[in-house]
């Protein structure tokens, strides 16, 4: 199996982890709402910069035969704009609300519910497989996360404040879900017009409070944490989606809060925990669970037209080409109805039910 989508959520998840306390620290010079709105921004400004440097070597690539990425259809749209009310709108800036009022570290643990809401909302709603071994997975990355806010000088966790943590979490995990369904389309289209719906939204909402941002608040810090920890993240993320399904993705993105500890100590000044090391260990064990997690069974593929990048060396590409085509490339094909057999993760060829 193709291991590239793993690399990709867990930069991801690495990548959105340290942005949870850098965007703590810049809450003391920008308003939450202003915040959630410069963050998104930021990962449009991003993706808009890369997209234009990258624009002459994506028309080389093209004039050699080279694949793009599908570009989103009419059909698309009601994920995206779902996507973009739950995880681009409304849990930024429960988020944003929620780290005001928590440590860093008791920010760590409730990062880990938007795996669980993931996972609860890939297998209830969408009815996505979990095997056994992801379900473990999903559990040690849970008990990791606990391990990582336990406070054993109080005897307690810290949960100040975690219910507006909480709903966030919650509307990123079914921004994931939604995520998914469109997650063979060009990711970095995706993540820009979110980027740009939700930035515009968020911070005409702060100075509609009275609560916007001037010249000299930290206004480019929040812009480079969020084209880093929401731009290239999210990207990295959908593309781990096409690869992997929600239940697995977000299984993995709970290495997130691992990532979050680490850069509170750095930048933060909270203390090593005595549980770290612990947490570190069944995390790595949690990764390793996924990596080896085995599912192949004989199930069938309905006829479908569809475009996106393929090459002809998997079991569902063997269409032939006139003339001399350069692989990996892009085009709309036709996917014929088959039965078989094979190992498979639920990526966007593999939507079946059980």
């Amino acid at each position: 199996m193709n291991v590239r989508p793993l690399v990709a959520v867990l930069a991801s998840a690495v990548l959105f982890g340290a942005s949870m306390p850098l965007a703590k620290l810049l809450l003391g010079g920008i308003p939450p709402v202003a915040l959630a709105g410069l963050l998104y921004a930021g990962a449009f400004l991003g993706l808009a910069v890369y997209r234009g440097a990258a624009g002459c070597a994506r028309r080389w690539s093209r004039s050699q035969g080279s694949a793009g990425e599908a570009p989103l259809e009419k059909r698309d749209l009601p994920w995206l704009a779902g996507a973009i009310l739950s995880g681009g709108i409304g849990a930024p800036i429960l988020l944003m609300l929620g780290l005001s009022r928590v440590t860093g570290f008791s920010g760590s643990l409730l990062l880990n519910f938007e795996a669980a809401a993931t996972a609860l909302i890939a297998v209830l709603l969408f009815r996505e497989n979990a095997g056994r071994r992801v379900w473990a997975a999903l559990a040690l990355m849970t008990a990791g996360g606990v391990l990582l806010s336990w406070n054993s000088g109080q005897g307690r966790l810290e949960l100040a404040g975690p219910l507006l943590v909480l709903a966030a979490m919650a509307g990123w995990g079914l921004d994931n879900n939604l995520t998914r369904q469109i997650s063979d389309k060009d990711p970095v289209q995706i993540a820009m017009i979110k980027g740009l719906v939700s930035g515009v939204f968020s911070l005409g909402l702060a100075f509609a409070l009275g609560q916007g941002v001037s010249p000299e608040l930290p206004v480019l810090a929040g812009l480079v944490v969020g084209a880093l920890g929401y731009g290239l993240s999210l990207v990295l993320f959908i593309k781990g989606l096409k690869g992997l399904g929600a239940f697995r993705a977000g299984a993995l993105f709970s290495i997130a809060p691992f990532a979050a500890a680490l850069v509170s100590i750095l930048v933060l000044g909270d203390r090593v925990r005595p549980g770290m090391a612990a947490a570190g260990l069944l995390m790595a064990a949690a990764v390793v669970l996924v990596v080896r997690d085995k599912h192949a069974h004989a199930h069938h593929h309905d006829r479908m037209t569809h475009a996106h990048a393929h090459v002809h060396a998997d079991l569902h590409h063997d269409h032939s080409h006139e003339g001399d085509v350069r692989e990996p490339h892009l085009h709309g094909h036709v996917h014929e109805g088959t039965d078989h057999f094979h190992g498979h993760w639920p990526d966007s060829n593999h939507r079946h039910g059980h």
